[in-house]
Order: C-alpha cells, then structure tokens, then sequence
C-alpha cells in the first residue's frame, strides 16, 4: 500500500519490502483500538519482527484514522505524528502508551480543557514515556500554531494525508483492517493469537 517517504516509521512491524501488507486504521480514543493496540504488542508485532513466523512476508502499518465526533481525536493523532516526526524510532512506543490512557482524552475529561492545554498534556506524556531531555518541549513546538490565523502546526499536513487516505478508501470506522489493499471485514478487536495465526496460516503465500 501507498505510504509516503516522510510516514515511512507507520510501518510498525515487518519489513517496508514484505510482500503483505496489513494496514490498521486505527483511532487512540476509541476502545475498541485499544484492544487491537494490545494485541498489535502481543500478537502482531512478534509475528511479523525479526525471528518471528511471517519476518520479511508480512508487514502491518498503523494508519491514523481520527474520529471528528470525538473532540480530542485529531489533537491526539497530531502528537502522535509530532513524535513520529522528531522520535520516529518511538513512534509506536508512544501510540502503545497513548492507548493505554486514552480514557484521559475521551469526551468528558477534555471538555474542561483547552486545545492548548490538552495538547500540553500530550506532549508531557511523550515526554514521559520517550524520556530524555527536553522532549516535551520539542512535541509542543511541533504541535503549536503556525503564524497565520488558520495555518495549523507543523504535523497539519501529516493529519491531512492521513484522513485523505483513509477516505478515498472508504475507511468509515475503526478499527478497520486492510489485508494487501482490501478490507477484510471478518477481523475483530477481540482477535487474539488463535485468530490471527490461523488468518496469516491461510493468506500469507509466499
């Protein structure tokens, strides 16, 4: 599947040059993507890396699907792909951690906050689970306004890719998962290792 150079770290296991493509629209506040975050960490991951079953045949890429009916969806796709762009190794590592506390950003706990204020939160958290000096403050650089009045930051385009992709695709809810470019509607968030080894067993062919 299609991915720019730039979003090259989405590909989050697997080799960029393996045959199959598992593409995984998925959005940090809904919590049926946390579920399939877990088993990306438990199942997925190991599969597809280095020593694992299908290493060099399948690859999985995380595609950010923001939900507009969430308010906090897009603020926390943004922080994702601010680490992304300046901790690309960390990509997943923050995504992983940002799912696992994604109640922090459902409606209700950020109605109260400011886009500024939960952007800052987000990149407090980068901080904390990338580590090191000045990291915080290098997510909130990505994630601030631009000059002029309606310019975005400096991931705008990065989201916007993202929801042009997902909609030319007819990607209407998440988690929806693509295997080699078309939807495969029988996989669930309630997946675990049973499912998903009996899948690749039967699609993976070379």
């Amino acid at each position: 599947m299609a991915l720019q150079p730039s979003l090259r770290p989405l590909i989050i296991a697997g080799q960029a040059t393996a045959p199959h493509t598992i593409d995984l629209f998925l959005d940090f506040v809904c919590p049926f993507c946390a579920k399939t975050a877990v088993t990306i960490d438990n199942v997925i991951i190991p599969l597809l890396s280095s020593g694992g079953k299908y290493e060099g045949k399948v690859k999985a890429i995380f595609r950010p699907h923001p939900q507009p009916w969430h308010a906090s969806s897009t603020l926390t796709h943004e922080a994702a792909l601010a680490v992304l762009k300046a901790y690309p190794d960390k990509f997943w590592k923050f995504s992983s951690s940002l799912f696992a506390h994604q109640t922090e950003y459902f409606d209700v706990p950020t109605s109260t906050q400011t886009p500024v204020q939960t952007r800052e939160k987000l990149a407090n958290l980068a901080g904390e689970v990338i580590g090191g000096e000045g990291v915080a403050d290098k997510i909130k650089d990505l994630l601030a306004h631009k000059t002029s009045g309606n310019g975005g930051n400096a991931v705008t385009d990065d989201v916007r890719y993202s929801v042009k992709y997902a909609r030319q695709n007819s990607i209407h809810f998440s988690p929806t998962v693509l295997w080699d470019g078309v939807i495969e509607g029988s996989i669930s968030s309630s997946w675990g290792e049973k499912e998903w080894t009996e899948f690749l067993e039967k699609k993976v062919s070379v």
